[in-house]
């Protein structure tokens, strides 16, 4: 890197350079309409439904918002073998994990049943994956208990919890909904990755924590979810430990953990792994029946009420003092519900090579919310781990979760008083076996090594939940990601380009060893849209770079500088703050005795220069197409200045003579 002998590129400057063309001006209806389908519409979803007599309109706007009427005609018997087969997989493994998050939102653990029932039918009609096993999740269950223990003590009042639980649920649900109508699921991407990543860990981790109350068999627990409060809480009651309880859940553990691990291993054995959660169920409730170990410091879950889910429409609670505490709950625990349902959505449809909407999904898993907080069910999404049964049980559609949920409601029918002897214990060991796959460690070595600040967002989600709460967790990950995105307007990259030899291109000399500086010319690069948020930086930071430039210069003794050229081909959008900015820029060089000059500005960019008047302000002549025609016609200028200040010999000969 370096000028040494800078060999100009192989064109001919001499030539007339290419004019940046100014896009011709649009009426201010068809300028709105084109940015409002960008920003809302990007995927264009009603482009089916153009040139189409109004019977097919109608008939595929209700294939657009019941994609089950899309497929259902080609729908065979060789499809429903593998649903059929996997909607039993999941169901037995929605069964036990049902009930265990329910509990965990210190809700009644029918509701996890009732959870498993009602919204899979939605969604099967509605959603638009094929491999999503709808039901509750660890994650979302824990904030909900967490958020709403704050407003009103379950033991206490439960009637008024849950009913702000299914008042939540709803407004979950008309969040969700009102996202995906309104084409603004560009918000959940502000949970980023490594958001995602950190913030499941620390949930996971303390879920596991919480579960130290079911394995030692502990009647009073604290409602913090900090790790300090849980721990002092558990090594508070030393005396109050059920050595029986401990076994019983350690052993269950280590067979769910060891199945996990067979399947892991081989693949095509998954079932093993998905039937090992309602086979400790069977074997828990079978060993406490027999050996009456209740009445020995086993916890049980008790009577479980029969029947199918109560319609609970009446009990929303849209009046009471803690309406506003309820819709925030809803919206916090709606976006968590959401983020996580379409993130594994997306993922096994990148798998079988299919593509989801996302926007359907919210209106989707918006409306199964809805329909749930009418019929007696909590929060619910598409899990990841019930998600990966579903897929490697071969689900081929969304009828999966209609066999799940029949065979839940024959569950709810006939077999709930058989969970009345499961231990609680047995609960906590799937929880914890669950959750263990969420603490993705791997995950956060990858951040580490790829990105730093991704890595430090991670932990901040991970260490807020953990040592903190989960809210707290949370909002500080999400804000560190908020602060990452301003920092990327405010702070946008910029670069000197330099010349590859044998070449007409140019590029950044930070990633091109081999690439020559131009003399007497700085070639600026920058890599964002300049808006009031970072014009002032960009004229403090080109400001600087000239500067650096004329001390590299003078130190090496080569030729003073005399153009600027600023490559605006990432520039993607420029605003008034940024017109004023680069008007400052070019006074400025102009007072240094430098010749400001621009290449390649987009088509919004040259529009607004040409409205702003600015095009007459820095020249036409010096805005060029590409970053070599603007060096060249630069050079031409510096080469012909240089023959008018320097006469031939015979030239001063004859002065001279005069």
């Amino acid at each position: 890197m370096g000028t040494g002998e800078y060999e100009y590129p192989k064109s001919k400057f001499n030539q007339q350079p290419h004019k940046v063309a100014i896009p011709p001006p649009q009426p201010f209806i068809n300028s709105l309409k084109n940015t409002v389908k960008e920003t809302l519409f990007p995927d264009d979803p009603l482009r089916q439904f153009k040139n189409q007599p109004p019977s097919r309109k109608f008939v595929l706007g209700v294939q657009y918002i019941f994609p089950i009427f899309d497929w259902a005609s080609s729908y065979n018997l060789s499809f429903f073998k593998s649903d059929l087969i996997a909607g039993i997989t999941i169901a037995s493994l929605a069964i036990p994990q049902g009930i265990s998050y329910a509990k965990l939102a210190n809700l009644p653990p029918i509701l996890g049943l009732y959870s498993s029932f009602i919204p899979p039918l939605v969604y099967a009609m509605m959603g638009s994956s094929k491999d999503l096993a709808v039901g509750t999740v660890a994650v979302a269950s824990l904030l909900l208990g967490s958020m709403l223990g704050a407003v009103v003590n379950a033991n206490e009042n439960p009637k008024l919890y849950l009913q702000l639980a299914l008042t939540a649920t709803f407004f979950a649900g008309v969040f969700q909904a009102s996202l995906g109508i309104l084409r603004l699921g560009f918000i959940v991407d502000f949970l980023s990755h490594a958001t995602i990543v950190g913030f499941m860990g620390g949930a996971a981790t303390v879920v596991c924590l919480q579960q130290l109350k079911g394995i030692l068999g502990l009647e009073h627990f604290t409602h913090g979810t900090d790790i300090v409060s849980v721990l002092r809480s558990v090594f508070s009651q030393t005396h109050e430990w059920r050595w029986e309880s401990a076994v019983l859940g350690i052993c269950f553990l280590f067979y769910l953990l060891v199945a996990r691990f067979v399947s892991t291993k081989r693949p095509k054995l998954f079932w093993i792994s998905a039937m090992a959660p309602l086979t400790s169920v069977i074997l828990g409730s079978v060993l406490v029946y027999l050996t009456h170990a209740e009445k020995h410091g086993v916890q049980v879950i008790g009577e479980l009420k029969k029947g199918l889910n109560p319609i609970t429409i009446m009990d929303l609670s849209f009046g009471s003092q803690n309406l506003s505490s309820t819709i925030k709950i809803g919206i916090v625990t709606g976006i968590i519900a959401l983020a996580e349902g379409i993130a594994v959505g997306r993922s096994f449809a990148m798998f079988k090579n299919y593509n989801i909407d996302g926007n359907k999904e919210m209106i989707a898993i918006g409306t199964m919310n809805i329909a749930g907080s009418f019929t007696s069910c909590y929060l619910t999404t598409g899990p990841f781990s019930r998600s990966a049964v579903n897929f490697n049980a071969g689900c081929k559609t969304a009828v999966s979760n209609i066999v799940m949920a029949i065979t839940v409601m024959f569950t709810l029918l006939f077999l709930t008083p058989l969970f009345h002897y499961t231990p609680l214990v047995v609960l906590s060991s799937i929880i914890i076996a669950a959750m263990l796959g969420l603490i993705n460690y791997e995950e956060a070595i990858h951040l580490w090594s790829l990105d730093k600040f991704d890595f430090l967002v991670c932990m901040s989600a991970y260490f807020g939940v953990v040592f903190a709460s989960v809210e707290i967790g949370l909002i500080i990950a999400v804000a560190l990601s908020l602060l990452r995105v301003l920092l990327f307007i405010a702070r946008p990259r910029t670069s000197t380009l330099g010349h590859i030899p044998d070449s007409t291109i140019y590029r950044s000399m930070d990633q091109y060893q081999n690439v020559k500086t131009v003399p007497g010319i700085l070639i600026l690069q920058i890599d964002a849209p300049i808006y009031f948020a970072n014009s002032s930086y960009l004229r403090d930071r080109i400001s600087r770079w000239v500067d650096e430039e004329e001390d590299r210069l003078k130190s090496t003794g080569e030729n003073s500088l005399q153009y600027v050229i600023l490559a605006l081909s990432a520039v993607g959008n420029i605003d008034t703050s940024g017109l004023t900015m680069l008007g400052e820029v070019k006074k400025v060089l102009e007072r240094r005795g430098l010749k400001l000059v621009l290449a390649n500005p987009g088509g919004e960019v040259i529009k607004k220069m040409n409205k702003g008047k600015l095009i007459d302000v820095i020249g036409q002549e010096w805005i060029y197409l590409t970053v070599g025609e603007a060096v060249g016609a630069c050079n031409f200028m510096l080469h012909t200045y240089k023959n008018v200040e320097k006469p031939t010999s015979k030239e001063t000969q004859n002065d001279n003579n005069v």
